[in-house]
């Protein structure tokens, strides 16, 4: 080449020139390279700002990613790398917390809680997905830049390469011989706090199993739940729920209930005609389970007047609405919470009409006083701390704290005595709880046993074999003889339901 043509491949500061740029076919970016890669793919986003909402607001994510990927247009595999990276994420934080917890050089609460979102998300497609290492990294470092600003993205590109060098198995055996004790072990490794942890396996040993099904039970909530749909009867039988549907609606018959299906992979809900219309609805079959247990336990006298003290959202009081059609009866339910009460109202839209005697707003705590000896069965599904179904709800784990026991058992014995009160001697109290922890279950009933002279136990293990799917054997843990052997408590790694307790009383006098 000559010296001529060299000199015209050269830049005013004397550099020389590429061939295209010479051209002036080259392009140079005016971004700086920490600039260049500044966005990342719409899942991962989608994920990030769940976490976002549920971290600033106290949103619950199953009520957030829907509405949001509709929003985006996100459907198929983006929606299902959305929803896996974002449920995963929360699942699983505190186990990659102890673990990222290594890989930085200050202290988790020290880092602006957007970067940490960040290095969540990234640890989980590292260490939970089928991510490949330098995707996850590079992925998770442009969501910074879009998301958070280019200043940490250095910071999160060096944290997350130190966390994929080593594979789970070898962090998790790392956690386990730092950790301090036992329970402090699993907490870490099954991403549950710590207090949490201990409750769990404190409500096994109250239940009479083997403490060691603790890491089962962690387990299990850190496993997605399939969707349960319940066909109310009298609406819709089970077995042609699917009628109306899709090709690709796939049902199973539910392990326990009769009126449980689950819904195949993949599958919509609102696909069902049924869900749609109100026939049918998505609820966890321990919960139809208790609620059909309400239903058969035996009465002695009338059967004609229904409650159901905290119906909100609504789904147990469509059920209890559909076996009250059945027999002429009819239901009250009664919430607290006006919003609520709209959706009990919507979930009973499909109900024959004069069997819903009112949807009502009010103090559960005042019925017993309003209207004492009016009802043959009532229902009691207090509110708790919601610790049987963190598979569904993953990001409750994280936000109740012990302190939040002392307001929620003074609530469920104000309940449970105004439930009491409301049924007429001879009547039946379903005591329900989302929650196995013993405060919440066993104790908060002994209380109220103990002031009353007027209630007993019932056996509900033996209601709830009477509705079962016929043939069915279901574990409910060894009859010690006493008072827990008559109640009942579902687990997600025995029965593959949410923890749902049972305890059934009878107003004497």
């Amino acid at each position: 080449m000559s010296e001529d043509r060299r000199d015209e491949r050269r830049n005013p500061r004397g550099r020389q020139r590429g061939a295209a740029r010479s051209r002036g076919q080259g392009h140079r970016s005016a971004q700086a390279p920490s600039e260049r890669r500044r966005r990342t793919d719409p899942a991962r986003t989608a994920a990030y700002d769940v976490l976002r909402e549920v971290d600033t607001s106290d949103a619950y994510a199953n009520l957030v990613l829907p509405p949001l990927l509709r929003e985006r247009g996100l459907s198929g595999r983006d929606a299902g790398f959305a929803t896996e990276l974002a449920y995963g994420t929360l699942r699983l934080r505190g186990r990659y917390d102890a673990i990222l917890a290594r890989c930085v050089s200050r202290p988790l609460d020290r880092l602006d809680t957007e970067v940490l979102d960040v290095l969540r998300l990234g640890a989980h497609q590292l260490l939970g997905m089928r991510v490949p290492a330098h995707a996850a990294v590079s992925e998770t470092v442009a969501l910074c830049r879009d998301r958070v600003g280019a200043g940490p993205a250095q910071m999160v590109n060096a944290v997350l390469r130190a966390v994929g060098r080593r594979p789970l198995d070898e962090w998790l055996d790392e956690l386990r011989a730092d950790a301090p004790d036992a329970v402090t072990a699993l907490a870490q490794v099954g991403s549950h706090p710590v207090w949490v942890t201990r409750a769990l396996r404190e409500a096994l040993h109250g239940s009479g199993r083997d403490v060691g099904e603790i890491g089962d039970l962690l387990d299990a909530d850190n496993t997605p739940p399939r969707v349960t749909l319940v066909a109310r009867p009298g609406l819709v039988d089970a077995d042609a729920l699917a009628d109306g549907a899709g090709h690709d609606v796939r049902l199973e018959a539910g392990r326990w209930a009769p009126t449980a299906r689950v819904l195949g992979a993949g599958t919509d809900p609102a696909d069902v005609p049924a869900v749609a219309d109100g026939r049918a609805g998505v609820q966890d079959e321990g919960s139809q389970l208790v609620t059909l247990a309400l239903a058969a336990a035996p009465l002695e006298g009338p059967d004609a007047r229904w409650l159901d003290l905290c119906a909100g959202p609504g789904g147990k009081a469509a059920l209890l609405a559909a076996l009250a059609a059945q027999r002429d009866a009819r239901l009250v339910a009664n919430e607290v919470q006006p919003h609520r009460a709209r959706l009990v109202r919507r979930g009973l839209r499909a109900v024959p009409e004069g069997v819903v005697e009112q949807v009502r707003t009010g103090d559960g705590r005042e019925m017993g006083s309003e209207e004492p000896g009016a009802y043959d069965r009532v229902l009691v599904d207090a509110p708790c701390t919601g610790l049987g179904a963190l598979r569904r709800r993953p990001e409750s784990r994280w936000r109740r704290t012990p302190a939040d026991l002392g307001v929620l058992t003074r609530l469920q014995g104000e309940l449970l005595d105004s439930a009491v009160d409301a049924v007429r001697p001879g009547g039946v109290v379903a005591y329900v709880t989302c929650s196995p922890h013993l405060a919440e279950t066993r104790l908060v009933v002994d209380d109220v046993l103990r002031r009353r002279d007027d209630v007993t136990r019932l056996d509900a293990r033996a209601a709830v074999r009477d509705v079962l799917v016929p043939g069915a054997q279901i574990d409910l843990g060894p009859d010690d003889g006493g008072a827990g052997g008559l109640d009942v408590q579902l687990w997600p790694h025995v029965h593959g339901t949410d923890a749902m307790h049972l305890t059934l009383l009878r107003r004497t006098g």
